[in-house]
């Protein structure tokens, strides 16, 4: 009888022990903030970057409409603007993502000879082919097509999942405007 006493007396501090850091929730609420603070982050980065990319995409499609006037009016052509020239003056209208615009825009402007046409497209294969682009002012009366893609990088991941078809992992943004152009 006296050994069974003294394997009861040896178990009391454990099964003590034990329920008590089983009831002890000092801790807890760092705990559970830390198993939260990783996602919660990494949405709010999501939600920024994901606004600032819809506050790109309308500042490219303002400056897009806003360049292409000059080859609708006449302007580009009078002054015998060159797809560098159209590049710097669409950049110039890029108000706070004018910085490095010219190393991220890719110009298209071309003569086309009704709506229905379907040109080219340079995202094909998950790459950018440059080569395909080309630049003309037309001549009054011609209808134009003018397209500019803007190269973004992003930052959060998984957003690279959603808004890319590049095997870059950047966002291309695209603007498109059709207009014909003004007779003299």
């Amino acid at each position: 009888m006296a050994n069974r006493s003294l394997r009861r007396s040896d178990r009391t501090p454990r099964r003590g022990l034990a329920r008590r850091l089983l009831r002890a929730r000092d801790g807890s609420a760092a705990v559970e903030f830390a198993m939260v603070a990783l996602p919660f982050c990494l949405m709010i980065f999501s939600i920024l970057e994901l606004g600032l990319i819809f506050v790109l995409d309308s500042v490219l499609d303002n400056a897009t409409s806003d360049t292409g006037r000059l080859v609708r009016t006449g302007q580009a052509s009078a002054a015998s603007m060159s797809a560098e020239q159209f590049r710097t003056s669409l950049c110039s209208r890029m108000s706070v993502f004018s910085g490095d615009c010219a190393a991220r825009v890719s110009v298209d402007v071309r003569e086309i000879p009704q709506f229905a046409v379907v040109p080219p497209d340079p995202m094909a294969d998950g790459t950018f082919d440059s080569d395909s682009l080309v630049y003309t002012n037309g001549d009054p009366g011609d209808l134009i097509l003018v397209r500019v893609w803007y190269r973004h990088p992003l930052i959060t991941p998984f957003l690279d999942q959603g808004l890319s078809r590049l095997n870059d992992g950047t966002a291309r943004l695209s603007a498109t405007t059709v207009f014909r152009n003004e007779p003299e």
